[in-house]
């Protein structure tokens, strides 16, 4: 089918009490591997584009990203949603909703709150006018390899400060801080799903965890039945995509053939895939 929209997919979820998977992704194979899991145990899926990793070393722009998603997703019969990860730049969102991508997240977190309010109200009121979701970040989900950003209350989110920022900025969705972090983790993360379950209670809108790679199944099953709409995976994606070139390295010394790879590196990130889309009970 053609690519649905991410507030049409995460009402699904709602809908299911669960959450559909978000991966970022950074090139063809990734993308494929992605949207072909999702065909294969019939569940929704999204792929995200993270600016910092598009940029970087010129791997895609929002434009081929956006072109590569809609032409995979014209080869299933699942829904399949495009979104804009951390973004604070509006005028790469711009861009982005130009190319035709669902969903946009403007990142204000690290900024006094009612700046972060006016900036995604502002987000809000464009991408609206183009029927374009936008997920806005409170209480800020910091990097994993700091402790402190896992462990600090202070940057938890709150959920009277939830109601007031979506009230105030119109955001469709909300990423919230319950003690999950960016990257990888120096131990064992533990999320506050009373928060969670007080957030959930405090404001009807979708909420989402990010940094997710490395987070027990069982806290994100709780999670999912509290209101975590969308979950965002990409550490953990990257880092087995990178294995695999090594793998194939090791096992064809002489180079291999470079029209062989990509088969190879999309039957391990399936594996793994399908795995992970099984977390989603739609």
């Amino acid at each position: 089918m053609s690519l649905v929209p991410v507030k049409e997919i995460l009402k699904m979820a709602s809908d299911a009490n669960t959450s559909v998977i978000a991966f970022n992704c950074i090139d063809y194979n990734m993308i494929d591997s992605v949207v072909h899991a999702a065909e294969k145990v019939n569940k929704p899926v999204l792929c995200m584009l993270y600016p910092e990793h598009a940029e970087l070393n010129n791997w895609c722009n929002p434009e081929t990203f956006a072109a590569a998603v809609k032409s995979v997703a014209e080869e299933v019969s699942v829904p399949v949603g495009l979104h804009l990860d951390h973004c604070q730049d509006i005028n790469y969102i711009i861009r982005a909703i130009k190319a035709g991508f669902s969903c946009v997240m403007y990142d204000g977190s690290m900024l006094p709150l009612e700046e972060n309010i006016a900036n995604t109200k502002r987000v809000t009121e464009i991408a609206h006018a183009f029927n374009v979701a936008v997920e806005g970040e409170l209480g800020h989900v910091g990097f994993a390899a700091n402790r402190d950003d896992q462990s600090n209350l202070d940057m938890y989110t709150k959920p009277e400060v939830a109601k007031k920022y979506v009230t105030e900025s119109g955001a469709d969705a909300l990423a919230v801080a319950i003690g999950s972090a960016h990257g990888v983790y120096k131990e064992t993360p533990h999320l506050d799903i009373q928060r969670l379950r007080e957030i959930n209670d405090t404001i009807d809108t979708p909420l989402v965890l990010h940094g997710g790679s490395g987070i027990p199944d069982d806290q994100l099953n709780e999670a999912f039945l509290h209101g975590i709409n969308k979950f965002n995976v990409g550490t953990e994606f990257f880092h087995l995509y990178h294995d695999t070139m090594k793998q194939y390295t090791q096992e064809h010394p002489d180079g291999g053939a470079i029209f062989d790879y990509a088969r190879y590196a999309q039957e391990i990130l399936m594996n793994y895939l399908v795995k992970k889309l099984e977390l989603s009970k739609f």
